[in-house]
């Protein structure tokens, strides 16, 4: 019971302890806990922890109460989210924000307010403690590898050892390793690149930071997952192995590249920065509508960072550089700064005067290759680009379906009964695939991997000219109109 201990043995429990009415007469005495004589009956003991939860709240007063006396409190809320420390870097804790919980969406047509102050203390305030209680932290996850047998570990050897290909099957890996891809790829390249030896990291440490960043990923979500982090870290490591971009790297240049694909999405919701901003959410709030999703990212790694005490045994400097490093790899991934990266790429290219022995350049192509590698699919072979770009498309559909019901507009793209699979596809491959790629095939030479890449591009872009044009057009009605985003479509 070292919980209870400390709870009795700290000031809210001496100031409990002295309150005797708060003390059922059956309850047995700190000196007897501390003795070991624990003679409590399962009810008792029971009965015992509602009072120290009730006691404490009573005793803290409306310091804690009261977080969300007002109806506006959810988009003025900070709470516990900032933790700024030494360094100066704004970081979040990590499960400061939970997943949305949509039925604190309000239903009615005349009201523009999340939920009600019921709703918001007894889902939101509950969700927040079970998600970030220190008391479940040190729960082994149950997808452990050592579940594995000898035959599912030798087979996901045998895949790390191909690693390097462009068609990893990363579906695959994430089965053989029962969930676990996230941190069997990152040990195994943070390991094969010599990260760990050459940054003398903890081994434990390391494995706590990564089983974060894993488990801060939501599985119910359809695409943004620790599957899809995983699936761009892979694709990192292909970059970074290209002949003109590898001899320049630096081991940090490594180690943050491989760093940011892995914690570039996590704790996504599922949900696009639009979403957030009109229905009020604390994050939209929190980062003044500008970036929201990726400054939660790269907060959320930061805190997880500082958390696990991965680089605690780095000088303060160097792990200031990071961070700031890391927040500008992540924000590089927000789709609407597309052209302003694409345009200062083109004229890089054009006037030929990247010089990957600069830091600050060889930190822009880094940039340009997170940028790749997170919207790479379509560059996929078939089998497995079709399955992400459904994914995709599954989590428009699920945003869509869920502003129907609470009767908000519905986001482009997110309403399946106008916008196809086919139509959406095409419209990623040439309005922001197809663009970059092109360029990336001028920096790197047409590489092999480049080559390969723009040919299934091609392929997987005529498939999908094939489906959409033999699958009918639906209206909201099924009257079969054409929908806005296939006539946006070539």
């Amino acid at each position: 019971m070292p919980v209870l201990n400390r709870f009795l043995n700290s000031e809210i429990g001496r100031r409990w302890m002295a309150a005797e009415e708060l003390l059922p007469s059956s309850v047995w005495t700190l000196s007897t806990y501390q003795q070991g004589a624990l003679t409590l009956e399962l009810p008792e003991l029971i009965q015992l922890v509602k009072l120290v939860w009730k006691s404490k709240h009573n005793l803290q007063g409306p310091k804690k109460r009261g977080m969300f006396e007002n109806e506006d409190a959810l988009s003025n809320y900070q709470g516990d989210a900032q933790v700024r420390e030494q360094t100066g870097v704004l970081s979040e804790r990590r499960g400061s924000f939970p997943f949305i919980d949509f039925r604190l969406l309000n239903t009615t047509a005349n009201s523009g307010e999340i939920g009600t102050k019921k709703k918001v203390k007894r889902l939101l305030s509950f969700q927040r403690y079970f998600h970030a209680s220190r008391l479940l932290r040190g729960i082994v996850p149950q997808t452990s590898l050592h579940l594995l047998d000898e035959d599912y570990l030798g087979q996901a050897g045998h895949m790390l050892s191909k690693v390097g290909t462009w068609n990893f099957d990363i579906f695959l890996f994430d089965r053989l390793t029962n969930g676990n891809s996230l941190v069997t790829l990152l040990c195994h390249l943070f390991n094969t690149h010599g990260l760990i030896h050459h940054f003398q990291l903890d081994m434990v440490k390391l494995h706590r930071f990564l089983v974060m960043v894993q488990e801060d990923y939501h599985n119910q979500n359809p695409y943004h997952n620790a599957v899809h982090a995983a699936d761009v870290t892979q694709a990192m490591h292909c970059y970074l192995k290209e002949p003109k971009l590898a001899r320049y790297l630096t081991p940090l240049d490594i180690f943050l590249g491989l760093l940011a694909a892995a914690a570039h999405d996590v704790d996504h919701p599922g949900v696009n920065q639009p979403f957030l901003v009109k229905t009020k959410h604390h994050l939209a709030s929190l980062y003044q509508n500008v970036s929201v999703l990726e400054n939660h990212h790269w907060r959320s790694t930061v805190g997880m960072l500082r958390e696990s005490g991965l680089l605690s045994h780095l000088p303060v400097e160097m792990t200031q550089d990071i961070e700031q490093q890391l927040g500008s790899l992540i924000l590089a991934t927000d789709i609407s700064r597309q052209n302003e990266f694409l345009g200062s790429f083109k004229i890089h290219l054009d006037n030929d005067d990247l010089s990957l022995e600069d830091a600050e350049h060889r930190h822009f192509i880094l940039q340009i290759a997170l940028k790749c590698a997170d919207i790479c699919n379509p560059c996929r072979v078939w089998e497995m680009s079709k399955q992400w770009s459904e994914r995709v498309c599954e989590e428009f559909y699920r945003q869509g379906d869920l502003e129907r019901k609470f009767e908000l507009e519905i986001s482009p793209l997110c309403n399946q009964h106008m916008d196809t699979v086919p139509a959406i596809q095409i419209g990623f491959m040439t309005y922001l695939v197809e663009p970059l790629f092109d360029e990336w095939r001028r920096f790197t030479d047409n590489t092999p991997l480049t080559e390969a890449m723009m040919s299934h591009l091609r392929k997987n872009k005529a498939k999908w000219r094939a489906l959409h044009h033999h699958q009918p057009y639906r209206g909201d009605d099924g009257s079969g109109q054409r929908s806005e985003v296939a006539e946006a479509g070539p």
